[in-house]
């Protein structure tokens, strides 16, 4: 199977979020099933400056049509390096210096103005590229709407790239949220026929909606989690494009990402003092906790449960019900908290505010520190995740793979990665953490506290962690999943394209 992944970013490339985790990760479980995988990104100046894995021009150049200008294109090669025996993943960049040599890949305070030329033109350009590979793909795996031109190019423009034309596409979502939407006229640089300018295919409340395009144009849409896939069918998770959503549901499946399990190792990680597994965990983690109490200046670690948060201090991220719990639970003497993100500046104000007045319970650290995030998985006891929607989520599987028990609401990948600790549960060994429904600071409070009393009784609490650590939450379970998906859509007819 040779598979295209089309993509604006992908460790360690270039990097803004969670995308860029999963499509620097998949290929290489891709590679490991059998496939031939290539990845295409933009060249941003992150490529060239940060230097993580070689870099090398191809010579490969071309012009790119963008409305009626041309833009020319420049071509780079890498690779990411395969591992256990398996072969490595081509990856070429895309460059062209007016759209991607710039400080940041979409803008600071306020997105570049220019988004939509940018990604009008690399999606373009990534066609181009692949209709020249020696051999021609079975799948293009587009991904959120920076790539959503991509199936809709693939089918509306067929004939411009000939050695396409069999391909099958595939289109995920990473996060509703995202839609990449533009104001009508930027329809005219994306050379389509303004007729496809419709509320069925690419129109949206009378602007450019890239993420729809991409999902009525590809041949399959999938998301990061199966509940997200359901929820997003519907109001509010669909953000506005539910109809669209449920009329692809046959056709819609939610695959829950992998995580990196060589960087998030316990057994190996070079940011904890004393790395651990399963049978080492409780020495482990007090090794941690130590470190952790130093590296914030305390004399000695709290003896007391640590209950962590790590993540953007974001509404999404549920900081108004940490706020609540805090405000609930910080004089209580039960626990000590910690906090280490960074985000909306009101967030941050408020939450120094709070620890300033519980200076022996509340740890807070402003910012991100990929090192100190890894220490805290490893000290912390519990990690809260209270999420108003997640479409996967990472950081509950980084906490179960370090024995730290996560403490979520019912949301998205969440729910579909996290067994509440019910008594029933816990006597079959299928509990992993701590599930709440309601957007309440209540009900969080609640899922603390059943927590803090299973933490209490050590033997019960111990058994949890060794069940938890005994996961397997790597890539190459969802890798087999995305290769099913992919010989479906071989498999199957294309998606057709009508006109209203």
């Amino acid at each position: 199977m040779r598979v295209l992944q089309v993509a604006s970013e992908a460790t360690p490339f270039a990097k803004t979020g969670g995308l860029a985790d999963v499509v620097g990760a998949l290929p290489g479980a891709l590679t490991r099933l059998g496939c031939t995988v290539t990845v295409a990104l933009p060249a941003y100046r992150e490529v060239f400056s940060a230097r993580r894995l070689p870099v090398e021009p191809t010579g490969w150049e071309f012009d790119v049509p963008v409305g009626t200008q041309t833009k020319r294109a420049t071509i780079h090669q890498s690779r990411i390096p395969g591992k256990d025996g398996a072969a490595d993943a081509t990856v070429y960049l895309v460059g062209n210096d007016s759209y991607f040599d710039r400080p940041t890949l979409y803008g600071g305070a306020e997105d570049y103005p220019d988004n939509a030329e940018r990604f009008i033109f690399f999606s373009r350009a990534v066609l181009e590229l692949a209709n020249r590979f020696e051999q021609p793909c079975d799948i293009i795996h587009s991904h959120d709407w920076q790539t959503g031109l991509i199936p809709a190019y693939q089918k509306v423009l067929a004939t411009q790239w000939p050695r396409l034309s069999k391909a099958r596409t595939l289109h995920t979502i990473h996060n509703m949220a995202y839609q990449g939407v533009f104001w009508h006229w930027d329809m005219l640089l994306t050379g389509i026929d303004w007729r496809y300018f419709n509320w069925q295919q690419m129109e949206y409340f009378g602007q450019l909606n890239l993420l729809k395009t991409g999902i009525v144009f590809s041949d399959l849409v999938s998301t990061v989690s199966p509940t997200y896939a359901r929820e997003i069918q519907s109001a509010p998770g669909g953000c506005s494009l539910e109809g669209v959503l449920s009329d692809r549901g046959d056709t819609l499946v939610g695959i829950v990402n992998g995580i990196d399990t060589d960087a998030w190792n316990p057994r190996t990680d070079p940011h904890l003092p004393r790395p651990y597994d399963a049978t080492g965990v409780a020495d482990g983690k007090a090794a941690a906790k130590a470190a952790l109490a130093a590296r914030l200046g305390q004399v000695a670690p709290d003896p007391r449960p640590l209950v962590a948060f790590v993540g953007r201090l974001a509404e999404q991220k549920g900081i108004g019900l940490i706020f609540d719990l805090l405000g609930r639970m910080a004089g209580s003497g039960r626990a000590r908290f910690l906090i280490l993100g960074t985000g909306d500046p009101r967030a941050e104000d408020g939450l120094r505010r709070m620890a300033s007045a519980h200076p022996g319970t509340i740890d807070l650290v402003i910012g991100f520190d990929e090192g100190l995030a890894h220490l805290v998985q490893g000290a912390a006891d519990m990690l809260l995740m209270p999420s108003l929607y997640e479409p996967c989520g990472l950081t509950q599987l980084y906490a179960l793979r370090y024995g730290t028990i996560p403490i979520v609401r019912a949301t998205g990948g969440l729910v579909d990665t996290v067994v509440d600790a019910t008594d029933d549960a816990l006597c079959s060994g299928t509990a992993s953490g701590f599930v709440f429904d309601a957007v309440d600071g209540g009900a969080l409070a609640h899922a603390v506290d059943r927590a803090l009393a299973l933490h209490a009784d050590s033997d019960r609490w111990s058994g949890l962690v060794q069940q938890v650590m005994g996961q397997d939450w790597s890539w190459d379970s969802s890798a087999r999943k995305y290769l099913r998906l992919y010989e479906r859509a071989v498999a199957a007819a294309p998606q057709p394209v009508r006109l209203p």
